[in-house]
């Protein structure tokens, strides 16, 4: 295509229709969550080949415009996209445009919507010892006068909260553009999803402690009962600091 001319879309996908070689097609990112395009929109598609495939469609390999942004790649390595990776929760989310693996596309976004028991115990132990230690430091730091200190650790602290909760659901953890998207259609289960989001947006605003604490009361519960109470009594009578007064 010229530059007078770019590659559409919809032409790319005529295109890859007609090529066997194609076993897949998949799109992430706005198109893919609806209600959240504008105009500003691109499509972001990964073009899935069958294993050595010889395919003039390679050529579109780095392909990027405002209009579409192409990831070509064979399948064994679509297999592992983003397990684990940035792009896991874009591919978790995305919308199968062809599958021609009777199936095998959509099984693959399925495996890495789900994190697996081991996974998600580890992952969530690590969240949730980053997140105590954000925490500590900010209800500290307010305590000693750093107000602004305690303001970002505040903020720091909210992320590792986040990764924690989904890891408890075994869920990748979506981009803070589609944080709202995804607690609307799939809440994070004893969770109120507009306490939370309430919760989320006041502490990485303001650094409220009584809040904080308040919140980590219900972390430090949920916790508990997933298993990771060791995590939590490694933290000694720094649990004191943490909790509601």
């Amino acid at each position: 295509m010229t530059a007078q001319q770019p590659l559409t879309y919809e032409a790319f996908v005529e295109l890859a229709l007609a090529d066997s070689a194609v076993v897949g097609l998949v799109l992430k990112g706005s198109q893919a969550h609806e209600g959240l395009t504008t105009k500003h929109s691109d499509h972001d598609l990964y073009v899935v080949l069958a294993d050595d495939a010889a395919t003039d469609t390679t050529r579109f390999t780095g392909h990027r415009t405002p209009e579409l942004d192409l990831v070509v790649v064979p399948l064994s390595e679509f297999r592992t996209a983003g397990m684990p990776g940035f792009e896991r929760y874009a591919l978790a989310r995305a919308r199968i445009v062809l599958d021609r693996l009777d199936g095998g596309i959509a099984q693959l976004l399925a495996d890495k919507a789900r994190l697996d028991v081991d996974e998600a115990f580890r992952d969530s132990r690590n969240w949730l010892d980053a997140y105590a230690n954000s925490l500590y430091r900010s209800v500290k730091n307010d305590r000693d006068g750093h107000s602004l200190a305690a303001r970002l650790d505040a903020a720091d602290s909210i992320r590792f909260l986040l990764e924690l909760l989904f890891a408890l659901d075994r869920r990748p953890r979506p981009y803070n553009k589609y944080l709202e998207w995804e607690l609307a259609r799939y809440p994070l289960p004893g969770w109120d999803t507009d306490m939370l989001l309430g919760a989320v947006a006041h502490i990485s605003g303001t650094g409220d402690v009584p809040l904080q604490q308040h919140l980590f009361a219900r972390v430090e519960a949920a916790a508990r009962q997933a298993g990771h109470g060791a995590v939590l009594d490694a933290w000694g009578e720094d649990l004191d600091l943490m909790r509601p007064r």
